[in-house]
């Protein structure tokens, strides 16, 4: 894409081994793969993937901006709801997906400062260059915390506590599904014979023909009709369901409830691509140097959860989710006509803004043996839209 920045001669060849390894990949599986696997294999391939790699990801100098790398004021007021949940359940964190660290090292300066520390704080990233960027980010904001905080490789078997996912879920892949007057097909990826990725369509079945079956009914989807179904971040949210056993989820992201995100004027989908801090929707563009997501359909993340025994705590918009958890309180913490001030209240309009990320971020609380109204819900709630 000539309107994109050009990729480095090291990062083009990184990218092209990718390329290699996905079609190579392609052919060994009968010459189609589904688009979950593709995404899959972008992002999460050992060495090569978008997240395996050791490419610099989060914040200016990367592809796109979290809030937690916008300002402290993210993790401050987060950390009220994270307190609460943690006193009606216990003084344990997991956060899943942690970036670059920025929002753990926030969440623990800012539970300090509450008097409610958890006793750890524990961090499930895959990535070995983003666990090595975590410890230095955490190192240098609060060394003294460090020594409370580690690693998983995989899911606890059973866990009582918080757990925070911030945009984890848009990075779940997701399979394309195209509603046709004919039936509804897969959209997959194959290899033409100059070697590029090309869309390839079959019909679709299993799992994911009930998913678009169930969804077509609901949401009266008239053909064609192209989007997305998240089959891995259902079967996420479901698996928290054998494993929480008091505590609550915290998941922060992008997306709608499922009468919204399959709304007729969204008839292309919600996939896109993050390079450079330029968005666009052709995930073939430079494997392995992009992020390519997906919007989450929260009415089946809470269709999901829970069908395996969880309750919804609260779902709200970003920005009445932070106001209730009192980001204002913690501006106007920050000496006034001050740089810091000027700084942080530019990233609170952003944070809370309906047009910039206030509306279009939400926030779902998934959990167990929680009785108690959430803070960040008292004022709001939107669960009814579910």
């Amino acid at each position: 894409m000539s309107n994109l920045p050009s990729p480095t001669p090291e990062a083009l060849a990184h990218s092209q081994r990718l390329h290699a390894d996905i079609a190579r990949k392609i052919g060994e599986e009968g010459g189609w793969m589904s688009f979950a696997r593709f995404m899959e294999l972008l992002l999460y391939a050992p060495g090569l993937g978008y997240y395996a790699a050791g490419a610099r990801k989060f914040g200016s100098a990367g592809d796109f901006v979290t809030a937690p790398e916008m300002t402290p004021l993210f993790g401050q007021s987060l950390a009220r709801q994270v307190a609460q949940v943690m006193a009606l359940s216990a003084p344990a964190v997991i956060e899943v997906g942690a970036g670059s660290g920025r929002l753990a090292a926030d969440l623990l300066l800012a539970l300090e400062a509450l008097s409610v520390l958890p006793e750890r704080y524990a961090i499930l990233d895959l990535s070995a260059d983003l666990r090595a960027r975590q410890r230095e980010t955490i190192a240098a904001a609060a060394p003294h915390l460090l020594d409370r905080v580690e690693w998983l490789d995989c899911l606890p078997e059973s866990f009582d506590g918080v757990v925070v996912a911030n945009e984890l879920l848009d990075a779940l892949p997701a399979h394309l599904v195209l509603w046709t007057a004919d039936g509804i097909c897969e959209r997959g990826v194959a290899v033409d014979d100059a070697g590029r990725f090309t869309w390839n369509d079959r019909p679709a079945s299993g799992a994911l023909l009930a998913a678009a079956d169930e969804i077509a009914d609901q949401c009266r989807i008239e053909s064609p009709y192209l989007s997305e179904i998240a089959l891995a971040a259902r079967a996420w949210a479901a698996e928290w369901g054998h494993r929480l056993q008091r505590g609550a989820l915290l998941l922060i992201d992008y997306g709608f409830p499922r009468h919204e995100f399959y709304h007729p004027q969204r008839d292309q989908g919600t996939l896109m691509c993050h390079y450079r801090h330029h968005s666009h929707p052709d995930p073939f563009y430079l494997p392995g140097l992009q992020d390519v997501t997906v919007h989450v359909d929260f009415t089946a993340i809470i269709a999901a959860a829970h069908a395996s025994g969880l309750d919804l705590l609260g779902y709200t918009s970003q920005g009445q989710f932070l106001m209730n958890c009192g980001l204002l309180d913690c501006l106007a913490r920050i000496p006034q006509a001050t740089p810091d001030y000027f700084r942080a209240s530019a990233a609170a309009g952003k944070l809370l803004m309906p047009h910039e990320m206030g509306e279009l971020f939400k926030v779902i609380a998934i959990g167990r043996g929680i009785n108690a109204p959430l803070l960040g819900f008292a004022s709001g709630d939107q669960s009814r839209r579910l």
